[in-house]
């Protein structure tokens, strides 16, 4: 069914952070009382700017960085929140950084630490893909400095 409501016309019935406090989720009732459905809400950042290895610049896009993860790490992860946990986490790292321009490389780099404490073969996939592993031996001294941190 697809329905054509307005949320202005709703009434909130119950409210709840999700993921970390980065949203807010709401259960919301028409104002006829017919129908519920739910809405979440998150803190709109600055837009994030991407210098590529190129040199060209381009507009942050979270859905890339998204499919990104999921298809490096593949079922590593237990589920599609686990995924959005990452890149929120990541994007934290970011923006902590306190400037609107990011390269590709601290977007990956970020992605390593997060993927780094939640899971070590997730961890080993992408930065196989993000650092363009060629050899075993890529994969060994990667696997060797993990290893270290721990």
């Amino acid at each position: 069914m697809n329905y054509k409501i307005k949320i202005g016309d709703s009434k909130v019935l119950e409210s709840r952070e999700a993921l970390d406090g980065t949203m807010i989720r709401r259960r919301r009732v028409t104002s006829d009382g017919k129908h519920r459905f739910t809405t979440y809400e998150r803190i709109e950042m600055p837009q994030l700017m991407v210098k590529k290895r190129s040199g060209e610049r381009e507009t942050f896009d979270r859905d890339k960085l998204l499919t990104s993860v999921r298809r490096s790490v593949g079922k590593f992860l237990n589920s599609e929140l686990e995924v959005e946990e990452v890149v929120e986490k990541a994007l934290d790292i970011l923006y902590a950084e306190g400037t609107d321009i990011v390269t590709s490389e601290q977007i990956g780099e970020a992605i390593l630490e997060v993927l780094g404490q939640m899971n070590e073969v997730a961890y080993v996939r992408y930065a196989s893909v993000f650092r363009k592993f060629k050899t075993l031996d890529e994969f060994e001294k990667i696997i060797r400095e993990q290893r270290k941190k721990k």
